[in-house]
């Protein structure tokens, strides 16, 4: 099988102003990375200082302003929303964070807590934040990352499993919401991807249930360049008729 390359279209989001969060590494970098190379002014958020700047100091030719915060806050939400200056045409929601596979009886409050809030409520903030510009303008697009986990039930702990179903649940219902305002919601549901997103097996039961099934089910490992390109995508006006979707961007695990 032939290796992927990436190809960029040269001025797709022309004029656009994008906001990508997770920015500084994996998915989101490479998201952010891909829209600015087509043209686009990104907003790109995180809660990394270094990586952020890292971003900026290795890519000067781009257009890119780095906003650091954590989104589960309001505040920081308002932070990258300003940055964007009064014009939002395109959000790609990609932050996230994993559990460590943890089952319901094992399941501290803390883990809920915080993976929800990275997962879900940080995202429903920033559609919340960026919904009302995107009305007015009359166009918009959002991509919202789920995961191979909002598909199926066996491939993380109790809390990202509901994160990542739930965001689905979001997109569906916004995509009916504004659908006929000119603004598109989607999702993308990643499987095995190279990132910097990290997952321990803190529970016996989970690893005696769950291993198994991942060795013998979970195909290939993709590139975080190769998820940016459906993301990018949706995000862009190539996919204009495409709303409510959750794209399966996994090597077929879905089908299994």
């Amino acid at each position: 099988m032939s290796e992927w390359q990436e190809i960029v279209t040269p001025g797709r989001f022309a004029g656009q102003t994008a906001i990508v969060t997770g920015a500084a590494s994996g998915i989101g970098r490479a998201t952010a990375l891909r829209v600015a190379r087509e043209g686009g002014h990104v907003v790109a958020s995180d809660v990394s200082q270094e990586g952020l700047d890292k971003l900026l100091a290795e890519h000067p030719e781009l257009d890119l302003v780095a906003v650091v915060g954590d989104i589960t806050t309001e505040d920081a939400v308002q932070r990258v929303v300003a940055a964007a200056s009064g014009r939002v045409d395109a959000l790609a929601n990609v932050a996230g964070i994993m559990d460590s596979f943890q089952p319901v009886h094992e399941l501290d409050d803390a883990t809920w807590d915080r993976v929800l809030g990275v997962n879900l409520t940080s995202m429903m903030r920033l559609m919340r934040a960026v919904l009302p510009l995107m009305l007015e303008a009359g166009v918009g697009s959002i991509v919202n990352v789920s995961s191979e986990a909002g598909l199926r039930g066996s491939a993380a702990g109790a809390a990202y499993t509901t994160s990542k179903h739930a965001v689905i649940g979001l997109t569906r219902s916004s995509a009916v919401m504004y659908g006929r305002k000119g603004i598109r919601v989607n999702a993308v549901a990643p499987g095995g991807t190279r990132t910097n997103i990290h997952a321990e097996f803190a529970s016996e039961l989970a690893m005696e249930v769950l291993g198994p099934l991942m060795q013998a089910n979970i195909p290939p490992i993709a590139e975080a360049e190769e998820l940016a390109a459906g993301i990018t995508f949706l995000l862009s006006r190539d996919g204009s008729n495409v709303n409510g979707v959750v794209l399966a961007s996994d090597n077929g695990w879905n089908a299994i």
